[in-house]
């Protein structure tokens, strides 16, 4: 058998360029594996921790403080957008007016380690060693519509209670030109807001020597114990001429305007001026059983109430330990303009009817 010695040559001279070459190869692929296994993949981006507030009003029932819970879902879904972190609200309020139900609400508010509470007083005294509590937890703690001024709560908004209770007083006493009997309906007697109301409006009667004052009619704050309590007074008083109302509790339905058209054994139903201008109250004012409304902005007690908790919190600003806000007198004449106002909040059981009114 011949052998091609030349061939056989240059396969044994092409061996040491073979092996250079694979080695090369080997090098390479071996440092490219240490550098993928030296890369450390970057964690994916943390989502900002919820600013918690628990939001505990009075009464779950009120349509006045489901406004407020509006405002404040509403405030926190504009500024979780704007500053790049959830704002949650979780409603614990009780589904009626109880103080020590409140207090309660708030220890389970710490217990769960919300950021804040935001809270109008059914109980002052009831609920300030529980407020101080969540503040000595770190758990700042502010106040709308019903304050707890000995508390260590850091903010409240609302109207002014004392003007407030005077200026329903004296809206009622123009609309009656003659002497005669006025009963206050006065809610719940331990709530502190509704008792300067009560002090305001007995002011202003005072000024008043015409008019004699019946009451204050005390009661739960709900629509039908509210008017129980008018329709008491009327048997009782049959010449009531008008009623000052510090809350609109039993005009949040139509059982009072039917019980005094039909249930009163006189020609003239008495006239009545009341805090609060929510939709089921309109219909009075239309048919002049109500004829002044004095409206709270139920809807910004929520609204200020979050904006004031995030500036304090997150922004760190200083933050007014009273937010004032103002009553808004609703008649005939500005309806439409308030049902508008009332659509702009959310409620949609504005009437349709009034929105064409000026």
């Amino acid at each position: 058998m011949l052998v091609n010695l030349r061939s056989e040559r240059a396969l044994v001279s092409d061996v040491p360029q073979r092996l250079t070459q694979v080695l090369i190869i080997a090098v390479v692929t071996a440092a490219c594996r240490a550098q993928t296994s030296d890369v450390v993949e970057s964690p994916p981006p943390q989502r900002p921790k919820p600013l918690r507030i628990a939001m505990i009003a009075k009464s779950a029932s009120n349509p006045s403080f489901l406004a407020s819970r509006l405002g404040a879902e509403n405030r926190a879904r504009v500024l979780s957008a704007s500053l790049g972190r959830p704002i949650e609200i979780e409603w614990l309020t009780p589904p009626r007016e109880d103080g020590a139900l409140q207090a309660q609400r708030i220890a389970q508010a710490v217990a769960e380690q919300v950021d804040a509470v935001l809270l109008s007083c059914s109980d002052a005294k009831l609920v300030t060693p529980a407020i101080d509590d969540a503040v000595a937890h770190g758990i700042p703690v502010m106040t709308f519509d019903s304050d707890a001024p000995a508390s260590r709560r850091f903010a409240e908004c609302g109207v002014d209670d004392f003007k407030a209770g005077e200026a329903v007083m004296r809206e009622l006493a123009q609309l009656l030109p003659r002497r005669g009997k006025v009963a206050v309906l006065a809610g719940n007697p331990n709530a502190p807001n509704l008792r300067r109301r009560v002090e305001g409006v007995m002011s202003e009667a005072a000024r008043h020597p015409g008019l004699t004052i019946l009451g204050p009619f005390f009661h739960v704050e709900t629509p039908q114990d509210a008017t129980a309590a008018v329709m008491r007074a009327e048997a009782a008083h049959p010449d009531i001429i008008g009623w000052a109302m510090i809350g609109g509790w039993p005009l949040y339905t139509q059982t009072l305007l039917h019980e005094l058209e039909s249930g009163i054994p006189r020609g003239e139903t008495p006239k009545i001026v009341s805090i609060n201008a929510i939709p089921p109250q309109l219909v009075y004012v239309e048919k002049d059983i109500a004829p002044v409304l004095l409206a709270q902005p139920t809807y910004l007690w929520g609204e200020v109430g979050v904006d004031t908790i995030v500036d304090h919190l997150v922004r760190k600003k200083s933050v007014p330990e009273r937010i004032p806000l103002e009553l808004v007198r609703v008649t005939r004449e500005n309806l439409g303009t308030w049902v508008r106002q009332l659509r702009a909040w959310g409620f949609v059981d504005a009437p349709e009817e009034y929105l064409q009114r000026p």
